[in-house]
Order: C-alpha cells, then sequence, then structure tokens
C-alpha cells in the first residue's frame, strides 16, 4: 500500500500530491487506492514537501523563490520528493516519474508515455540551469489548447508562461475565426470571454506554482486612452484630441503608426504621458496581484519613435529608463513589489547613453533578437562594430554576433537579472522541415547565452510547435533544465519515445529531408541570385527534387510502424504520414521558386494551402496552419515576407 504525505502546506503542494497519485496509479494499476495525508512529522512513504522543511540545504538557489533546487530520495515504497518552493515540489513530482520513465513529449493525454512498472528508488539533487524556462502565447490557439500548454510546462521542467497584451484576443480570433482557411466556418468570439479564457489560464497557472508574465506591448496605448482592441473600421476615429498629444510624431504628424495602437511609440519626453503610463500601471499591478512579472515593452516594429524636438535629446533608450524610474515610482509610492521586465528589442537595442534604472532590484532585461539569423549561432571570434543609434534609421541586426554586442553595451551599465526573448516556435521552427536543425540552434544558443549571463530564455512562438514531431521544443525545455545533457542524449530520449525501438530510421528520414529542402534555404540564406529572389537558386532545385523518391521510402517505414501499442508513438508516426503529404506538395511549390518560374510557384503555393486546409482537422493540435499561410506566402509570392514584418 502506497501512501503520500505531504510535509509542508500549500496548494500548489496539494496538486503535486495528486499528480503524484494520478501517475503512480497509471504505473501501477492494481496499487489501489493511494492515501494522501498532511503530516509533516511523517517519516513514512512519499513525502512532499520545501526542502527547508526537511532540513536540507537550500543555498546553492540564488532566490528560493525564483530558482528552482529540487531533492530525490526514495526507494521502492517511498521516500522523500523535495524542493525550496512549492512549484520545485511539483517539478520534482514529474522528475522522480520521469527517472520512473515517464515522458511527456507533446501537450495533452496523448503526448504522455507512461511506462507499466513498479517504482524503483531514484537519488537526485538538482538546482535547474536557468532560471526562466518556458513560452510566451502566440500564433493561432483554442483555449484547450492553451490549457493543455500550461499543463505541460512543469512536466518537462519548465516554470514560466507568459500572456500577451492585456486583452490577448488576436491568438484566439485567428483560431476561432479560422483565418486563412476559408473551408472552415468561423465562431463569434467576444472580448468577453478572452478576458475570462485568460482568468482561466492565470488559475492553472498559479495552481501548479507557474511564474507569471504578463503584457508586453499596449502600454503605449490604452494607458494613453488609445484602445488597443475593439477597434473601428478606421482605427484614427478611436483617438481623442486629448489622446493625440501623446502619440509620437513622426514626418510633423502625431497618427497611428501602421494604422496600429500596439504599433505606435508615444512621445517619451512629455512627463504628462510618462505619469500616466507609470499610473495606470500601477493600478494594473495592484488589481492583478497574481502576476510575477509586469512586462514593459515599447510599441512593436522599429523606426516609429517620436521625431519632436524634445525627444531629440535623448535616445529612445534613455527615455524608457526615465521611464522604468517614473514605474518605479509609482510601484513605490503605492506599496507593491511588482517586478518588471524591460526589454532590448529593435531601438532600444542601444544602451543608453546618460540615463539607467536606480532601482536594479525591481527590474529584469530581457534581450529580444528578433531579426538575428538563425541559420548559425555565436561566432566566437567575430569582431563587431556597432554603428552609433540614428533615430528612424535603423540597419536589420541580421546576426546572433551583432545582438550579443549590443547586449554586452548593455551589461556595461545594467549590472541586474538578464534573460532572453526568443522566437524559435515562432516562424522559425516551420522552415525547418527536419525538426533537427532549430534544435540544434537551440543547443547551441543555450550555451551561449550562459556565457552572456542571460539566465534562461522565454520563446514566443505557436503553441502548435509539433511538426513534424516536438523535438525542438522538448530539447528547449530539457537543456534549459539540466545544462549537462547533449545534443544527442536529448535527441535519443525523444525519439526513443516517439517512435520506439527504430526511432534511428525516422530520425534518418527527417535528416535526409532537410538535406533535400534545406533550412538556410528556407531561411533565405541559399540565392544564387539576391537581385532575381531570396530564393532563386537553380542548385537548391535539383537538391529539392530528391524529396519524392525520399517520401517514398517515408511511406513505407511509416506503415511498417502504423500503429504501436503506445499511444504517443502512433501519434508521432501518424504526424510523418502528414509530413510526407506536406513536404511532396511544398516541393512542388519550391522547385519553380527556385528556378525563377514565379507565376508557377504562387499557383503550386495555393495548391499546398488548400490541400493542407482539407485536412486541417487531422493535425490542428500540433501544426498551426495559420501561420503556415502566413509564413510560407511571403516565399511564394516574395510580396511580403513575415520576417521583414518587424521593420
Amino acid at each position: 500500500m502506497y501512501e503520500i504525505k505531504k510535509i509542508s502546506s500549500a496548494p500548489v503542494i496539494d496538486f503535486a500530491a495528486e499528480e503524484l497519485r494520478k501517475y503512480l496509479r497509471m504505473m501501477m494499476p492494481d496499487s489501489g487506492n493511494i492515501k494522501i495525508s498532511y503530516e509533516p512529522s511523517a517519516v513514512e512513504g512519499f513525502r512532499l514537501g520545501l526542502m527547508q522543511d526537511f532540513g536540507l540545504d537550500v543555498s546553492d538557489a540564488m532566490s528560493i523563490e525564483l530558482d528552482d533546487l529540487i531533492y530525490i530520495d526514495t526507494n521502492e515504497c517511498g521516500g522523500i520528493i523535495a524542493g525550496d518552493n512549492p512549484r520545485s515540489i511539483l517539478i520534482a513530482v514529474y522528475e522522480f516519474l520521469r527517472q520512473n520513465g515517464a515522458r511527456w513529449l507533446f501537450p495533452g493525454v496523448d503526448g504522455e508515455y507512461i511506462p507499466l512498472k513498479k517504482v524503483s528508488a531514484v537519488k537526485y539533487r538538482h538546482l535547474a540551469s536557468s532560471r526562466y524556462r518556458g513560452p510566451c502565447i502566440e500564433g493561432a490557439l483554442l483555449q484547450q489548447e492553451l490549457l493543455d500548454t500550461i499543463d505541460f510546462i512543469p512536466k518537462v521542467g519548465m516554470n514560466v508562461f507568459m500572456m500577451q497584451f492585456f486583452i490577448p484576443d488576436a491568438f484566439y480570433m485567428r483560431r476561432y475565426n479560422h483565418m486563412n482557411n476559408p473551408l472552415l466556418k468561423s465562431e463569434r468570439i467576444t472580448t468577453t470571454n478572452v478576458i475570462q479564457w485568460k482568468a482561466q489560464c492565470e488559475a492553472e497557472m498559479s495552481r501548479r506554482g507557474i511564474q507569471f508574465h504578463d503584457v508586453g506591448h499596449a502600454w503605449t496605448a490604452d494607458p494613453l486612452g488609445i484602445p488597443s482592441v475593439d477597434l473601428p473600421e478606421n482605427p484614427e476615429d478611436a483617438i481623442t484630441p486629448e489622446a493625440r498629444q501623446y502619440i509620437a510624431m513622426m514626418n510633423g504628424e502625431r497618427k497611428l503608426y501602421r494604422r496600429s495602437p500596439l504599433c505606435t511609440n508615444f512621445c517619451m519626453s512629455n512627463a504628462v504621458a510618462r505619469k500616466k503610463i507609470a499610473d495606470y500601471l500601477a493600478d494594473y499591478a495592484k488589481k492583478h496581484s497574481n502576476v510575477d512579472y509586469l512586462h514593459v515593452w515599447l510599441a512593436d516594429f522599429s523606426n516609429n519613435h517620436c521625431e519632436c524636438e524634445a525627444c531629440q535629446k535623448k535616445t529612445p533608450s534613455d527615455w524608457y529608463m526615465i521611464l522604468m524610474n517614473d514605474i518605479d515610482e509609482a510601484l513605490s509610492a503605492a506599496n507593491l513589489d511588482t517586478r518588471i521586465v524591460f526589454i532590448a528589442y529593435v531601438d532600444t537595442m542601444w544602451a543608453p547613453l546618460t540615463d539607467m534604472i536606480k532601482n536594479t532590484d525591481r527590474f529584469s532585461l530581457m534581450v529580444a533578437p528578433i531579426s538575428r539569423s538563425w541559420c548559425r549561432s555565436l561566432t566566437k571570434d567575430a569582431k563587431i562594430t556597432l554603428q552609433p543609434y540614428e533615430r528612424n534609421k535603423l540597419i536589420r541586426l541580421d546576426s546572433f554576433d551583432k545582438y550579443m554586442a549590443h547586449l554586452d553595451e548593455w551589461q556595461k551599465v545594467w549590472h541586474g537579472a538578464n534573460f532572453s526573448f526568443e522566437y524559435y516556435m515562432w516562424t522559425v521552427h516551420q522552415l525547418d522541415v527536419s525538426g533537427l536543425e532549430v534544435a540544434r540552434r537551440i543547443y547551441e544558443d543555450l550555451d551561449d547565452y550562459a556565457l552572456h549571463k542571460v539566465n534562461g530564455v522565454i520563446g514566443c512562438g505557436t503553441q502548435r510547435c509539433y511538426f513534424p514531431n516536438g523535438f525542438a521544443h522538448y530539447l528547449f525545455a530539457r537543456r534549459m533544465f539540466d545544462m549537462s545533457l547533449t545534443y544527442d542524449e536529448i535527441l535519443e530520449d525523444y525519439f526513443s519515445h516517439a517512435y520506439g525501438e527504430d526511432w534511428r530510421l525516422f530520425r534518418d528520414y527527417l535528416k535526409r529531408a532537410e538535406e533535400c529542402i534545406s533550412f538556410t534555404y528556407l531561411s533565405r540564406e541559399e540565392s544564387e541570385d539576391l537581385g532575381r529572389s531570396y530564393y532563386y537558386s537553380p542548385t537548391r532545385a535539383e537538391k529539392i527534387k530528391g524529396i519524392y523518391p525520399l517520401c517514398d521510402e517515408a511511406e513505407r517505414l511509416i506503415e511498417a510502424h502504423y500503429t504501436s501499442d503506445r499511444r504517443v508513438t502512433t501519434v508521432s508516426v501518424r504526424l510523418l504520414e502528414i509530413h510526407v503529404k506536406f513536404l511532396r506538395l511544398l516541393a512542388d511549390a519550391l522547385i519553380p521558386k527556385a528556378l525563377g518560374n514565379e507565376d508557377e510557384a504562387v499557383a503550386k503555393g495555393k495548391i499546398l494551402f488548400d490541400e493542407m486546409a482539407k485536412i486541417e482537422h487531422l493535425y490542428a493540435k500540433y501544426f498551426d496552419f495559420w501561420l503556415l499561410v502566413l509564413n510560407f506566402k511571403g516565399i511564394f509570392e516574395q510580396r511580403f515576407d513575415i520576417r521583414d514584418a518587424e521593420f
């Protein structure tokens, strides 16, 4: 008879005990009922609690609230499962189960691999390698997909989730309205729906002790009386004369940039505008006391800062630091200890020259390398000459080296907490037909970030990033939790549980697919004539033709493994069945593109979208069709490329 004894008391520990009971019963269906009780003095059974309550040392955690330190010392009948905070106890429960053979490869019950076995002894003590580890909402999604994502986070050792905007309606609207798929009927989703769903997500995060990061863009709009949702057909009609005075002046006019409040900066030299933002933020923080970190970003896009005479006296980063100090004063006056994240992003990648944050403890710097190449990580011996900041004349930072050089400049004046905001699961992962190249980049980048004292990554990307599989996202989670793990170790761990004993055959298929349709080609880095197209490459066209016989081979491999006694393997293999169809259609469109036959590429691209739209229901939980169209339409038509959208 197994028993679970809670040594410490907290709602997250209650949840951890229930999760341990659930998975123990799944592993050992004949174990009967597993009693859960609160017994601080217990010495038998599985004892869940804070390491401090067991008298265990936690001195290697810089912050017991923020750092996840776990301790497991169990035998076949019970033992200690502990952490330095309640969330860490939950992570320790999943780690105990993982070391007993359990795996969570992607969100939802179909992503679980739970062996039938008696539990065995585990001895393990580990401080998570990075403090900030988790995804940020993006793409198009259903509420259940988001709830499954939140449930997945601690199971793979992550501890953070970020919701963007005050009201994250765009992500839901794309999915429920079936944008980009005219074959499906749209569903009306209201602002009220989204507000309530966000609250539900927050409750599920609290249940698991997940660090809740909130907002990001929007502070340059709503606090100044400029609505960011439910806009009229002409958004300018929503701007009152009072609000218009706070809008950034460009070319002598104060009007919305790209007709979007979220893309419009404000007149940062205007002290009244800064006070409005600071007061609005303090009020928001008071009403949303469950937020662990409030992200205060400026408007999206670049080259859109105010050109009035007063604003031009300082760089945007200097005005940004002044705004942060105004926010700190407002929060301090309200007796609020809310943590604030400011972002080195586009214009503010240039470090401030004259002004700096006064209260370092409240703030964290987040670097967001949005325009870098993801085809390479840091060049260790690169000699980078940084150009001085010139207002509204930014040149794209196209390499990780340049971003890290700018971070070095920031760190000369900023000595507080640092982490990154990366885009691996945004557009980038869909350009990697194997899933192996993005995973390699993540693996290398995490080493480079650690060298620059960047303490973790929040990943901006779709919650449906598991096609052809979830390896890249799995590596993202596991390596941030334990930097000692190698790429090959994580690959074998994932692939062997996803595809079974013949996993190497599936790995080899994906490697060969990438050789045909390379990540560098789809990332616009193989053109043989940039004057014609980013994608003009007759050499690549010949290689792409190799997809067709490879897909024939893959179909035979898939057929031989089509049904498994493990649901996670069946789902993983059948996703590859769809992947084969996708690769054939993609090759049909890319070959004429690489040969310079633009009209044919557009026509074949439309066939790709039409055919994938017809079967969206087969893969929708794992692959973001809305993003597929947005991503690849720019390739086939090259009138718009999503990777140019930030500038």
